[in-house]
């Protein structure tokens, strides 16, 4: 007996030790790959700041140690790969789970598995062409005749990548909230009435996940407020109340 559970027990540890290899091989394929074009990333990731910055009168992104340079082009080529490792590893992860699954969990967890990527990447998308702009302006107007921004790598890299991923996971909001309203898990009039504290949440969780600063929060805030809002309207039209939810409603 005890022969017999092992064996599948083990059997799926091969599986998931096979897929995660693959996961890491396609990492590894997509970091080699944008390690070839690490300076071209890095100026396209860097262009919000490089547009607010005076070129003209010499302001510049600099490094302030021998390796900085190279270590901030690794962690470009490293998240690059990451990203461009997204659909194998969303792969790797679906056909690992999906046998464990009933139909109609696979029917719900299918889309929301990819529509996840889309999500992430329009919340970054955001960041990079609309609050980063804002950001860069508002920080370097503090400069002056004797105050002048001097940005290294390093730190603009972290910046950035932070704020990116922030806003990435946060459009996450509306697939999650579906899910869960679709598996019965919440109700739609338990997020209405729950608004208010969603909202302080909100604050909370932008200066949990967002640099210190009071602009960066409040930028970050508000799409979370939208989301919330967004995702209690994809619940009323893709969320699916079990039949006693109804019946409470309607009464």
């Amino acid at each position: 007996m005890n022969e017999e559970e092992k064996v599948p027990f083990t059997a799926h540890l091969e599986e998931l030790r096979t897929r995660l290899i693959r996961c890491f091989i396609a990492i590894g394929i997509g970091c080699a790959v944008s390690f070839c074009f690490k300076k071209d990333i890095f100026d396209i990731l860097a262009l919000p700041l490089i547009d607010a910055l005076n070129i003209d009168q010499g302001d510049k992104i600099i490094y302030t140690g021998p390796p900085e340079a190279f270590l901030t082009y690794l962690k470009v080529a490293l998240l690059t790969g990451i990203m461009l490792a997204v659909p194998v590893i969303l792969y790797e992860f679906w056909m690992f789970v999906s046998p464990g699954l009933y139909k109609k969990e696979k029917k719900v967890l299918l889309p929301i598995i990819f529509l996840s990527s889309f999500f992430f990447l329009g919340g970054a998308f955001l960041g990079y062409f609309y609050i980063f702009p804002f950001i860069f302006d508002f920080f370097l107007s503090f400069a002056s005749d004797t105050i002048v921004p001097r940005i290294t790598m390093k730190e603009y890299l972290s910046f950035s990548a932070k704020l990116l991923f922030a806003f990435g996971i946060v459009f996450e909001l509306p697939l999650v909230i579906t899910f869960m309203t679709r598996m019965g898990l919440v109700t739609i009039p338990f997020l209405k009435k729950n608004r208010k504290y969603a909202i302080l949440l909100s604050f909370i969780g932008a200066a949990m996940i967002t640099p210190p600063d009071p602009l960066t929060m409040f930028l970050m805030a508000i799409p979370l407020v939208v989301l919330y809002e967004i995702s209690i309207l994809g619940a009323i039209i893709f969320g699916k109340p079990r039949p006693e939810q109804d019946e409470l409603v309607s009464e």
